[in-house]
């Protein structure tokens, strides 16, 4: 197996490291798509909320690569939950015939009716892999008591200041993978200038940013994170040619602030449950 692939519980394989495409739209995201496709990314992440997988789809088509050398993924939005067109539609949206990792964006409304949908289009095999996002574990629990088939990866929130502790063991166990948003903390400055990580980008000739993501990587996390820039897209992905130590992976540890930057709220939760994909 690749250094930047992770293993599935069904046994696809799929990059580790994708292009997150949150807050992108119009030709921008077109243009990145295709430039991450051909520029050390296999894997494109975007969702139904995004409101940007037509563009995604054009993004695919403009990187002249074949289907079978690139990766999608999405999410499916809770408005659409109960919708049963709504995965053959998003295949419309992005104009391929299968996607490759479908999630449920969030645990609201009726996701284990959803769940469902996933595992048909799953048999199916209009999706190879199916999973979740921001969920918690007994939400994760309900979900494999409900289901027939396991999720095979977990999307959420996972930084140095926060790896995924809650989480983690839970999923470890469950032979589900993690993967990461919000990888690179927000842009936290604080966190991209942590004197132990700017000693390790002198050591090895790379920026902060690398080095958090190949913290990820060798925590055996998936990543999706996002840029506008060129420069920055290709930075992202030159992060296969070093490797962190054991002690350099213990002092990234001890940054560990126990507290997610995005805190989950009764109001959050509904806005995540009403708010509709800008194409309903």
């Amino acid at each position: 197996m690749k250094d930047n692939r992770m293993r599935l519980n069904n046994g696809l394989e799929i990059p580790q490291l994708g292009f997150g495409t949150i807050g992108q739209s119009g030709d921008l995201i077109i243009d990145n798509v295709a430039f991450a496709l051909n520029h050390g990314y296999e894997l494109i992440d975007t969702a139904n909320r995004y409101g940007n997988e037509v563009e995604v789809g054009l993004g695919l088509k403009k990187s002249g690569l074949k289907r079978e050398d690139y990766f999608v993924e999405t999410k499916l939005g809770p408005t659409l939950y109960e919708k049963d067109t709504a995965i053959d539609d998003t295949l419309i949206r992005l104009g391929v015939d299968y996607i490759d990792v479908m999630l449920l964006h969030h645990p609201v409304n009726n996701y284990l009716y959803a769940w469902g949908m996933l595992e048909k289009a799953y048999r199916e095999g209009k999706i190879r892999a199916i999973g979740l996002s921001n969920f918690e574990t007994d939400q994760i629990q309900e979900v494999i008591d409900h289901g027939k088939i396991r999720p095979m990866i977990m999307q959420l929130e996972c930084h140095p200041y926060f790896p995924a502790e809650t989480r983690k063991p839970y999923c470890d166990a469950n032979a589900i993978r993690l993967q990461s948003w919000f990888p690179l903390g927000h842009g936290s400055p604080e966190m991209l200038n942590e004197p132990a990580l700017v000693k390790m980008a002198e050591k090895y000739g790379k920026s902060t940013v690398q080095i958090i993501i190949r913290w990820h990587i060798q925590m055996g996390f998936g990543l999706v994170p996002g840029s506008k820039s060129y420069d920055h897209i290709e930075e992202n992905a030159n992060v296969f040619d070093f490797r962190l130590t054991e002690e350099e992976m213990a002092l990234i540890a001890a940054l560990n602030r126990h507290e997610p930057f995005y805190k989950v709220t009764e109001e959050s939760l509904h806005k995540m449950a009403v708010t509709r994909c800008n194409f309903e």
